[in-house]
């Protein structure tokens, strides 16, 4: 961790039509962030279907062909767990309030303020993230002390203890202060007994 960001290394997609626009930010992120970079909007719905989703998307809203907002819905129908920052040279207007984007950033932006988001939005992410482990882990602790042996064969459990896992995993390396948080929710009962 650097220049007082509280994630280790989180994942980011920095996605602009103009080359040394994209690079210079992704150059400002190279030492605290793995940063992906994507030239153009198809690029970027690639750059999230090939993998894992990144932490934070920074997309800039006036690209040719398929524009910034066009892939920022794209990105929200693929319910993605990733948090969307626009960096744009487009002056937000009224237009903005039916974008579902999560954070708006005029460039110029400094090296400062690019840190400070992407931060703050890890930190929005793993908070959200958190409340889907919590809801995983109440319905599995509820499902084993209902009826574990019944319970151990079932595809189902299964399914829902990958997806716990790789949340709780996820939440780690957004949220430093995770585990505390992730050993408290563990000490409640839940079965009645």
């Amino acid at each position: 961790m650097s220049d007082g960001m509280r994630v280790a290394e989180p994942t980011v997609l920095m996605v602009d039509d103009e080359k040394k626009v994209a690079d210079a930010y992704a150059l400002r992120l190279d030492d605290v962030a793995d940063v992906t970079v994507a030239y153009s909007g198809e690029e970027a719905l690639e750059a999230v279907d090939e993998g894992s989703a990144p932490d934070i998307v920074l997309l800039d809203r006036h690209m040719p062909a398929m524009s910034g907002d066009e892939v920022l819905t794209r990105i929200r129908e693929r319910d993605l767990e990733s948090r969307v920052v626009m960096v744009t040279a487009v002056d937000p207007d009224l237009d903005v309030l039916d974008m579902p984007f999560d954070d708006y950033l005029s460039k110029p932006v400094e090296r400062s303020d690019l840190l400070a988001v992407v931060d703050q939005q890890c930190q929005v992410l793993a908070y959200e993230l958190l409340g889907e482990y919590f809801r995983l882990e109440s319905t599995r602790a509820v499902v084993e002390s209902q009826a574990p042996d019944e319970n151990a064969s079932d595809g189902r459990i299964a399914d829902l203890e990958a997806e716990r896992s790789a949340i709780k995993e996820r939440i780690r390396s957004l949220l430093p202060e995770a585990e505390q948080m992730l050993s408290t929710f563990d000490e409640i009962d839940r079965g009645g007994y």
